[in-house]
């Protein structure tokens, strides 16, 4: 795979200025304004990263997602959005994207986000290559933050508890939330510590390929086997095997699954040889899992196999007590990345992110305070580099709930007439700013 970046992006000129901001980075990267253009130069070029709008003329940036997870899962993918898709961009990531970033964003906000996602890409292809071409992730450290919540402290206490055990664990939670580093949180304090912890994507493995990927295959076993391969159970034996958004799996490789945690043997692809495997299985997942066994679309001996001790990881919603935390935590790494001293948020920017509803959780926290770091000048994050839908959150959800059964213009239109065309009370009855009330009159076209 080469190191070239495709964008998509319907605004031509847009999309060449940051071509050419890019290539005068040292970047390769290739433009395409549609659907149809961009799905041609991935066939034929096979970029390490592509950058995708999600408003395209002959579709979307969901549908390139899908088309590169189905025929090429290796390639990155990051979306840009727009300020009222971050919802989109959330679900985007549940189904593989690597990140978004936020429209408007400074081409120097955009480089830093491909600089990081090469470097993991690289960081990856060190690790596969220790691993006998087996694309493992290994992690050595967590970042797991205790949290002064009620719900933090009971699943710190719950992970203290299962971690010295043999038990399956199944964690659960929204996209971002932080599973994988619960996860790894159980293994250190379990007495497989010291052995390994190999992190799988099960959204990644296309299911053809599932079978080498979790048991291994010999070499000349398949067209294009031409080595051995240690799959993930055997990289994991004595250590813990994790796997992420389990729900995943087909319904054949559940199948096998199961068989190899109830046999604890596996048989490579090609070979007539079982393999005895000492694993400690962690999965995770963001979907409802006895949802799926209800309608058949997940084995029910499969989920109580995986399932001997659940731990429920609330939302970054649902722990607003542990907001500060998580800021100084992020706010320490992006100064350590960025080698910058930003020493904190102003008040405004605190105010925004209590307010804020944080639909990407502990993710979107880390994305939008690194990118905020990297914008702010002075000692303190300042509201106007946060992100827009950041910034605006609490202004328009109050405008909407003026009156649920109308829209935000004809709340508007409400406001200003029964207070007689008064701007400053009808700002005040809307319970937003005088100045987001002329943004709004001049974008519905209302007369001042």
């Amino acid at each position: 795979m080469s190191n070239d970046i495709l964008i998509i992006e319907d605004d031509i000129a847009f999309g060449n200025m940051l071509k050419t901001f890019l290539e005068r980075k040292g970047l390769f990267v290739s433009v395409s304004s549609t659907k149809t253009g961009a799905e041609k130069i991935i066939n034929s070029t096979s970029p390490a990263l592509i950058i995708t709008d999600i408003k395209l003329p002959d579709g979307s940036g969901m549908d390139i997602l899908k088309f590169v997870k189905d025929k090429y899962p290796s390639i990155a993918v990051v979306l840009m959005t727009g300020y009222a898709e971050v919802t989109m961009a959330v679900e985007a990531i549940k189904k593989g994207a690597l990140d978004y970033i936020s429209k408007p964003f400074r081409p120097e906000e955009l480089l830093m986000v491909i600089n990081q996602v090469l470097k993991e890409k690289s960081n990856k292809k060190v690790t596969t290559s220790k691993k006998n071409n087996s694309p493992l992730k290994k992690t050595s450290s967590t970042n797991y933050i205790t949290g002064s919540s009620e719900a933090a402290k009971k699943n710190h206490q719950y992970i203290q508890l299962v971690g010295p055990t043999t038990m399956s664990v199944l964690v659960q939670g929204e996209s971002g939330t932080g599973k994988e580093v619960v996860a790894k949180t159980i293994h250190d304090f379990s007495d497989r510590k010291e052995e390994a912890f190999i992190a799988v994507d099960c959204g990644a493995i296309p299911k053809e390929i599932a079978s080498s990927e979790f048991f291994g295959h010999v070499k000349g076993s398949f067209t294009g086997a031409i080595n051995d391969k240690k799959g993930h159970f055997e990289a994991a034996h004595r250590g813990t095997l994790f796997l992420d958004e389990v729900g995943n799996l087909s319904y054949e490789n559940q199948v096998q699954l199961l068989r190899a945690l109830q046999e604890r043997r596996i048989k490579p692809v090609g070979s007539n040889t079982e393999i005895e495997v000492d694993v400690r299985l962690i999965s995770a997942t963001n979907e409802d899992l006895t949802k799926a066994v209800n309608e058949g679309t997940f084995r029910e001996d499969l989920y109580h196999r995986l399932n001997e001790f659940s731990l429920q990881i609330p939302s970054l919603n649902e722990r607003k007590e542990d907001l500060h935390l998580f800021i100084e935590f992020f706010l320490e790494q992006a100064n350590s990345s960025l080698k910058k001293n930003i020493l904190g948020l102003s008040p405004e920017v605190s105010e925004a992110f209590k307010n804020y509803n944080w639909p990407g959780n502990l993710r979107e926290l880390k994305n939008v305070i690194k990118r905020s770091v990297l914008l702010t000048q002075g000692e303190q994050v300042p509201i106007d580099v946060i992100p827009r839908e950041v910034s605006s959150f609490n202004e328009n959800k109050e405008i909407k709930n003026f009156n649920i059964q109308t829209s935000e213009k004809e709340s508007i239109l409400a406001a200003l007439k029964e207070t007689g065309y008064n701007k400053s009370k009808a700002a005040k009855l809307l319970n937003i700013t005088r100045k987001t009330l002329y943004n709004k009159m001049e974008k519905y076209k209302l007369d001042s």
